[in-house]
């Protein structure tokens, strides 16, 4: 018999350059305990995150994509992480007509100094994506 081995999932993690990227950062020197299955893309704005780019990780291997921003009115550029929330509902929208599951995307705010939070959403993230299993939706209907 052939040992089954546990699915780990793969999530994409869009970060914000002045507040979430420099929370992951504030976590490690911190030494705070995570998952490893985020891939981080350090973004100047979590506003400048494309809906196509959270579609297009779905549809290439990921299992779940998570968003993180500045906290809002904490926004470097005034109003993205706004623009990231007006993103986000329209997205829930669309990955429910396309029969994914909205808890594999998931829009959240850390600050700089939040390095242990990060680790909490990030660790939340995991647990929440590896209960639900792989991402089993035709790669057609995201494409």
């Amino acid at each position: 018999m052939i040992p089954v081995k546990a699915f780990e999932p793969k999530i994409i993690g869009f970060l914000c350059n002045w507040c979430s990227y420099a929370g992951a950062d504030k976590a490690g020197g911190a030494q705070e305990a995570y998952p490893p299955n985020v891939q981080v893309i350090r973004v100047m704005c979590s506003g400048r995150v494309d809906p196509q780019f959270i579609l297009s990780s779905l549809a290439n291997g990921a299992d779940g994509v998570i968003v993180l921003a500045c906290h809002p009115g904490d926004c470097h550029y005034k109003e993205g992480n706004c623009r990231a929330l007006q993103r986000h509902s329209m997205l829930l929208l669309l990955l429910e007509q396309l029969g994914i599951e909205k808890e594999r995307y998931r829009l959240d705010y850390v600050s700089a100094g939040e390095g242990e939070k990060f680790a909490q959403v990030i660790t939340e993230m995991v647990e929440s994506v590896r209960a639900l299993g792989p991402l089993s939706v035709a790669q057609e209907s995201i494409d």
